[in-house]
């Protein structure tokens, strides 16, 4: 696929499934990739932020041959690099990683996706040129435990309207408060926890995907 295609299956995603082998209650990321396929995930998110390059790019590579089969766009946090070479669709980079524009140079058929933390870091993600912008931490989370300031599901709204580009929300979001995230305005939502900590991970991603899919039908 070129980038004009990934973008158009961007725009079409609900919930956004993101790796995190240690807290996936004993499961390799393999097993949660195949089980989030199940469920009926057209997206996923690979981030092991300990691991060797060598290791994630051969992951990488079994990431691709499992969403390639299933028509579902794969994005490698940080790495533009292992994103390149593994043939995936798209990277995700946080504020300390290679710069958007910079990932853009050297990645131009790339989905170049942004953490942001903050209004005026989102609009620069997005002058920078990044496809989609990610507006978080929510809610406190397990995968951020240094970090003790959250946005709360307000800023949903306060930022994304301020966005042209599609952006997801990510940060101590499940099953519980999800409503709160949709009614600030989330359209696609990310998650690590309350997806690979559930008993049922293809169960979990097919309710996740009704759950907004169900509220956009009702109230859009």
């Amino acid at each position: 696929m070129n980038r004009k295609e990934r973008l158009i299956k961007l725009k079409s995603i609900d919930i956004y499934p993101v790796t995190c082998q240690e807290l996936s209650e004993g499961r390799t990321n393999l097993e949660v990739l195949a089980a989030v396929l199940a469920g009926g995930a057209k997206i996923i998110q690979l981030r092991e932020k300990h691991w060797d390059k060598k290791d994630l790019y051969e992951l990488a590579i079994e990431f691709r041959k499992l969403t390639r089969s299933h028509g579902a766009l794969l994005i490698i946090n940080d790495h533009v690099d292992v994103a390149l070479a593994a043939g995936a669709d798209g990277v995700h980079l946080g504020q300390e990683d290679l710069p958007v524009g910079a990932a853009r140079k050297i990645a131009p058929e790339l989905i170049i996706g942004a953490s942001s933390h903050s209004l005026k870091e989102a609009l620069k993600a997005e002058q920078d040129g990044a496809d989609y912008v990610n507006i978080g931490p929510v809610f406190p989370t397990k995968t951020k435990p240094d970090t003790g300031r959250f946005l709360g599901p307000g800023a949903i709204s306060e930022i994304g309207s301020q966005l042209t580009v599609p952006f997801t929300t990510m940060g101590g979001i499940n099953p519980d408060n999800i409503g709160r995230v949709l009614k600030a305005g989330a359209r696609r939502v990310a998650m690590i926890t309350g997806i690979t900590r559930a008993a049922d991970i293809a169960a979990r991603v097919r309710q996740l995907r009704k759950t907004i899919t169900d509220y956009y039908d009702r109230f859009h």
